[in-house]
């Protein structure tokens, strides 16, 4: 479950940020000059650098606590602890974190033991990773396209699935059943299988769950026996709640240092996001993907299998050229050299995880609050990984080539684009309209993207390839895919990628402002209107067409109250709360009342036509008319009329 402060957060910023991960490979960029390292890779050196970048970090974005290891040559080099477990803001006094024993959630790093799991049972036999994945399942998947729904799709996020809130985290559950999760309330499918990376925790806990039918026995279990137990993970588990021996020495989740801790985060579809462990059990686990510590079970080429993309230019065209997926790692490749890993962030548990195969090195981090501003947990992780990099392998990537065709492609990608990891089907669409990128072609073979790809920041791109773009200055890169003379897709993560957005979303907020601003006006001219006509003695209109315009009122009143009601249900979400049913249905059947104003509208304005009621009366009935016909036009688009409680 990865997400940046909230999970409604995720779904207006995660677009523009990677769901997991730094997400920077460079397949095919121009080979990487070699650098000499900056400092020596040692137990002393990491300890020195470690304690003079984390705990200044943590003061000045109050994240409570942290814990950091880092493995190399075969060894664990060193587990450092700071900060907070508990920071006595509940009562009793603070509890430091340490490093053996504080245990963290760790959210979508979860989904790395999940993917273990799966390629185990590939390497018996037991499964396929390219088989029709209902030939596993107790229950029949529902989807939209022909193509069928796959391991290696589920471990690379491209089964096509939409994203989903209702329920991400939930407090004060009891264990919480995965086969439910599944069957209840699955996200739609919206994309063909293959085709288009969608972050989607779905797709993951479905695979846990066809680990568990295979297996069968639950999925919690299975992990504990063929993972944990073989590998000495013996403070890691999914169960929930945690079992005695684990609950006294979690940390307490904080947004921040300043309040009280949060609930232990119950995670209903546990293999994306359940895992509690401690630093070192994350230690043994990169040791195992380097293949220096027996018991993971996983040979040689297996490893390999998994470690390489997992999806070629077949599946994915030209986006196949930039960031992608391997089996459930990330690849994130940086400074010219390989690198895997995965983030994962919950409401208060910020951590990622990364190994680098070629240099027998990995190092895990993990945050037990988000700190201030929101989203520091987030970037502090990256700056952790990202200047482990630099500091201990910081080959330089060559000086970007250019290309023949990079003018061409600039002025074909300049538009505006949406995330691939959003909700399609119900009235959280509407956060498409802030998620989204700017891709303006700047003249000179260059590309500024807005608000960047992970930084948040704007960044300038340049092709190093066709189709793949570096940036300047930096080692992020995105590539595109057109069609018809123009992008049409824009892979900026390899588990997410940017969608150009058609005609309606780029006019959308100007005809929604259009419309409230007109509808608002209305209602104030009513008081208004009736206090003037009073203190000036002049007549009130006829009766005729009074029918209608008192509809039209009610068309008006209904449609700026659910645009209040909405703005309010987004804002309640925000804080993870959720929200009943009868209050979304509520809102819908007066989104209804508001679109259905048009026809009064239209009735009015065409009686004070016939009955020449001069201009004014023609422009303002116009007007009106003009605003609920917008607002209904947005409600269709945006799923504000779909009359579906889900999200």
């Amino acid at each position: 479950m990865a997400a940046a402060a909230a999970a409604l957060a995720v779904l207006a910023s995660a677009c523009a940020a990677p769901a997991d991960g730094d997400g920077a490979p460079n397949d095919g960029a121009p080979a990487p000059a070699a650098a000499p390292p900056t400092a020596e890779l040692t137990e002393q050196d990491v300890n020195a650098w470690l304690d003079g970048v984390v705990p200044g970090a943590l003061d000045v974005s109050g994240i409570p606590g942290a814990v950091v290891s880092v493995v190399h040559d075969g060894e664990i080099l060193t587990v450092r602890g700071y900060g907070y477990a508990d920071t006595g803001a509940d009562g009793g006094g603070p509890v430091p974190v340490d490093p053996e024993e504080t245990l963290f959630r760790v959210a979508s790093v979860s989904k790395l033991v999940t993917a273990t799991a799966v390629m185990g049972l590939v390497q018996e036999g037991a499964l396929d990773l390219d088989t029709d994945v209902n030939e596993y399942l107790d229950f029949t998947l529902p989807t939209r396209f022909d193509e069928p729904v796959t391991l290696r799709h589920l471990l690379t996020h491209t089964p096509g699935f939409e994203e989903r809130i209702k329920g991400m985290f939930l407090s004060g559950q009891d264990s919480p059943d995965l086969r439910s999760y599944l069957v209840e309330d699955p996200p739609e499918q919206v994309y063909p299988p293959g085709t288009v990376p969608a972050y989607s925790n779905y797709g993951n806990a479905l695979a846990g769950y066809i680990v568990e039918r295979t297996a069968g026995e639950p999925f919690e279990e299975y992990v504990a026996e063929t993972v944990f137990e073989p590998l000495g993970m013996d403070s890691s588990t999914f169960a929930q709640p945690l079992p005695e021996g684990f609950r006294d020495r979690l940390a307490s989740g904080y947004t921040d240092d300043t309040g009280p801790a949060g609930e232990f985060e119950t995670v209903p579809d546990a293999p994306a996001g359940a895992l509690t462990t401690s630093a070192p059990d994350m230690a043994r686990f990169m040791l195992a993907h380097l293949g220096d510590l027996e018991g993971l079970g996983l040979d040689g080429d297996t490893l390999d299998l998994m470690h390489s993309p997992a999806l070629g230019e077949d599946s994915l065209g030209t986006l196949a050229a930039g960031p992608r997926m391997a089996l459930g790692f990330y690849r994130e490749d940086r400074n010219g050299r390989p690198a895997l890993g995965h983030g994962g962030d919950s409401m208060y548990f910020h951590s990622h995880l990364q190994i680098h195969p070629e240099d027998g090195t990995g190092v895990f981090v993990s945050f037990n609050g988000g700190g201030y501003p929101d989203g520091q947990g987030y970037y502090l992780r990256e700056e952790i990984t990202g200047g482990f990099m630099d500091r201990y392998l910081p080959r330089e990537e060559g000086p970007a080539a250019g290309t023949d065709t990079a003018a061409e492609h600039a002025a074909m990608a300049d538009g505006s684009y949406i995330g691939t990891r959003a909700v399609q089907s119900n009235f959280l669409s509407v956060l498409d309209l802030v998620g989204g990128l700017e891709v303006r072609d700047r003249g000179d073979g260059t590309i500024l993207v807005t608000p960047g790809t992970a930084s948040g920041h704007p960044q300038v791109y340049e092709e190093v390839e066709p189709w793949l773009w570096r940036e300047v200055g930096g080692h992020r890169t995105l590539s595109m895919r057109a069609e018809d003379g123009r992008v049409e897709a824009l892979g900026t993560d390899p588990a997410s990628a940017f969608l150009r957005a058609g005609p309606g979303h780029v006019a959308a907020p100007a005809v929604l402002a259009f419309s409230l601003a007109v509808l608002l006006v209305a209602v104030l001219s009513w008081p208004v209107g009736a206090v003037v006509r009073r203190s000036l003695s002049l007549p009130a209109r006829d009766r005729a067409g009074r029918t209608a315009r008192v509809l039209t009122r009610a068309g008006t009143a209904s449609a700026l109250a659910a645009a209040v009601g909405w703005v309010l249900v987004l804002s309640f979400l925000m804080g993870m709360n959720e929200v009943p049913a009868a209050v979304l249905l509520g809102l819908h059947g007066l989104q209804l009342l508001g679109a259905l104003g048009v026809v009064p509208a239209a009735w009015s304005l065409a009686g004070d036509v016939r009955r020449r009621a001069g201009w004014k009366r023609y422009a303002a009935g116009a007007l009106v008319l003009a605003a609920l016909a917008g607002t209904a036009w947005f409600a269709l688009s945006f799923g504000l009329l779909s009359f579906d409680p889900t999200y």
